[in-house]
């Protein structure tokens, strides 16, 4: 198919152009004569006040004196200049002393000029002696014929250079556009025809030469693609479909996906967590009294509440593995993957706390309360219809018993997370009331079997529960932030009690302390650290600091920055229950590291189970390779203390030794110890 040339993009162009090069060409022609005119004028008034000026005081004499004839020498010598048409000199409100005028130039253009410039222009100067007294008046009128030639010529001038201009910018960019565009596009149209509907991939369009990295070649490139992606096309409409199918399972109002959709997320969630052995708690949010809201403020208000709403709880996001709208005033939030029930409900009372904020809207407050009913996988269910249908049952349940609160399908987890949270709220007090003390087990060397070092070990003796796991209360410090000062506390009362038993004589004994996740990533510890040691003056070696694998892992960068300015105050540094985290030779020889723990859990089943023999083996011989110090933890009987020997360990603790004791037992152990290893006093 060949395109008429009448036809072609660049007459199209060429016509435009022209067209809009000529108007703009007018356009700018009538405003620079627009422009001269005014120059014009202010000429014609320029001239005038000069004349004036110049012949001001001959005039101003002539009328003083009465003279006439010398005012008519200065009326005529005014008329020297051509375009003077009248002029006259005389006092006020009298006759004129001399005047003359002579008649208006006759021209072909005067009809035009008189519109612009006026017919003629009469200007006047008042004629003042030298004590300033007012003898008359000196006028002259212009006749605007002549300059009014002038500006039609230079107007003309003007207009006919910016048409021409404009016809010659034109044609440039007409041979440009030609050249850049449509030509190529020719060649390009000549290819898109010799392409195969059915196999349009097989004929590309050939790159043009010296257009690679332009628009055309840009062009060329996506054709090429979209020829390419049109055999895919049966693929890109099933995806369209599936983008409609979607649409239809997300609520209109919130965006979020509703029961049918969640279902489906859920389904996949429990699957992975099945395989991978995890539990996921699905929590029901049921909006308290939101129909007394809706009577109360409107049901637009209400709307808007309820996007509001979810804009608040999706700052939750990061922990949820999906979120939905169930319906009405009702959502549910999965939250994927935990490890324990207490995370569900850390989950739930955030987002109670966070509904304590009102809500602004239309100028006015409004706050929300909200029930929770949480089930967990896979205590409560295994489908996500029954973790769904037995989550909206429990926040139904519990709605009617005590509203704003959450609440365990199971009442045993329920009150289990109760207890956590009551113990999380008085683990705040537990410092300043006097609840936490210290237990010392003492560690013994294996090459004398004498004591060389104490581990401090926090206890919380709580007023109504009686002793409380460090398993569970040490977790909560670190999640509470309590566990800053209680590990401040800990340091110094273990650097105060070593202070203690050193003046009593047992210079040599050492002390160990753990130091939490949250402790080594605190940017004050090494000042705290080195502060104690100054304060009770405790020689370097005798601190020993015991950090875990994972909290190593977590930031190892961070962690070996603390360690190494650690290391500098005069503190050891030991890797605790070692083997239960992410070993590598590599961490293990880029941190400054004293010792290594071997885990008790290791080494309570030695005896019986090869496996943990083989660790046990391994990690004493890769401490020894690394030059580190090794010591063994839970050592319960003689034959795991012979092992561990008879493999090199070089240090012991465990209830063979002595279970956790008081300062004031571990100061008669240090005693009977030190009467057993007699004459030598030493510890």
């Amino acid at each position: 198919m060949k395109l008429e040339f009448k036809n072609s993009l660049s007459i199209k162009l060429l016509r435009i152009v022209l067209l809009c090069a000529l108007i703009v060409g007018g356009v700018l022609g009538c405003a620079q004569i627009v422009f001269d005119a005014y120059i014009t004028r202010q000429t014609v008034t320029e001239d005038a006040n000069r004349i004036l000026n110049m012949f001001r005081d001959p005039s101003t004499q002539a009328l003083y004196s009465l003279d006439k004839e010398m005012a008519m020498q200065v009326v005529e010598g005014l008329f020297q200049d051509s375009a003077v048409h009248k002029a006259s000199i005389g006092p006020p409100n009298e006759a004129v002393l001399a005047e003359k005028n002579r008649p208006l130039l006759d021209t072909s253009s005067r009809w035009l000029t008189d519109l612009i410039l006026g017919k003629e222009r009469t200007f006047t100067t008042s004629l003042v002696g030298a004590n300033q007294e007012y003898y008359g008046d000196l006028s002259i009128t212009f006749d605007t014929a002549t300059y009014g030639q002038s500006f039609l010529t230079n107007a003309g001038a003007l207009m006919l250079s910016g048409l021409l201009r404009a016809l010659l910018m034109s044609l440039v960019l007409y041979l440009v556009y030609h050249w850049l565009l449509t030509k190529p596009l020719s060649n390009i149209i000549q290819h898109l025809t010799r392409i195969n509907p059915d196999h349009p991939s097989e004929h590309l369009i050939p790159l043009l030469k010296g257009h690679e990295n332009n628009e055309l070649g840009l062009w060329v490139n996506t054709a090429n693609q979209l020829l390419i992606s049109i055999e895919r096309n049966t693929h890109l409409r099933h995806e369209a479909e599936n983008s409609l199918l979607r649409m239809a399972q997300y609520d209109f109002l919130t965006g979020l996906p509703n029961r049918q959709q969640l279902q489906t997320q859920l389904s996949k969630i429990l699957v992975d967590a099945s395989r991978s052995q995890r539990r996921v708690a699905v929590l029901c949010v049921g909006l308290d009294d939101f129909k007394g809201i809706n009577e109360q403020f409107g049901y637009q208000t209400g709307d808007q509440l309820l996007q509001a709403l979810t804009d608040r709880i999706r700052a939750h996001s990061g922990s949820l593995g999906a979120l939905a709208r169930l319906g009405g005033d009702q959502f549910a939030l999965v939250q994927a993957y935990i490890e324990q029930p207490y995370e569900s409900a850390e989950l739930a009372q955030y987002i109670l706390d966070d509904l304590e904020a009102p809500f602004s809207i239309e100028q006015q407050n409004i706050r929300l309360r909200a029930t929770i009913g949480i089930t967990l996988f896979p205590e409560d269910g295994d489908t996500s219809e029954q973790l769904l249908q037995k989550a909206e049952q429990t926040m139904t349940l519990a709605k009617n018993r005590s509203r704003g609160r959450y609440q365990f399908y199971i009442a045993s987890v329920d009150r289990e997370m109760r207890r956590r949270r009551e113990l999380e709220k008085d683990l705040r007090d537990a410092l300043a009331c006097n609840q936490l003390y210290l237990a010392y087990q003492p560690q013994i060397r294996y090459s004398d079997h004498r004591v060389v070092g104490v581990e401090a070990l926090l206890r919380w003796h709580h007023p109504e529960h009686g002793l409380i796991a460090p398993d569970l209360f040490i977790p909560l410090a670190e999640a509470n932030g309590s566990i800053i000062a209680i590990g401040e506390w800990v340091l110094d009362q273990a650097c105060s009690q070593l202070r203690e038993w050193h003046d009593q004589g047992f210079t040599e004994l050492r002390m160990a302390v753990n130091l939490s996740t949250v402790q080594l990533h605190h940017s004050e510890l090494p000042r705290v650290v080195n502060n104690l040691l100054q304060v009770y003056r405790l020689p370097p070696g005798s601190l020993e600091l015991e950090v875990t694998e994972t909290s190593l892992m977590e930031d190892i960068t961070t962690a070996a920055q603390h360690l190494l300015s650690l290391r500098r105050s005069g503190a050891l540094i030991a890797i605790d229950d070692f083997g239960t985290g992410y070993s590598s030779l590599s961490y293990l020889k880029s941190l400054p590291l004293d010792k290594i723990k071997i885990d008790k859990s290791f080494v309570q089943d030695l005896i019986d189970d090869d496996d943990d023999t083989t660790i046990v083996r391994a990690i004493i011989q890769l401490g020894k390779s690394l030059g580190m110090q090794v010591i063994a933890e839970g050592v319960e009987t003689l034959e795991q203390e012979a092992y561990v020997i008879s493999e090199g360990c070089h240090e012991g603790q465990g209830y063979l030794y002595s279970k956790p004791l008081s300062a004031r037992e571990l100061s008669a152990y240090l005693k009977q110890a030190q009467r057993n290893s007699a004459p030598n006093t030493s510890v």
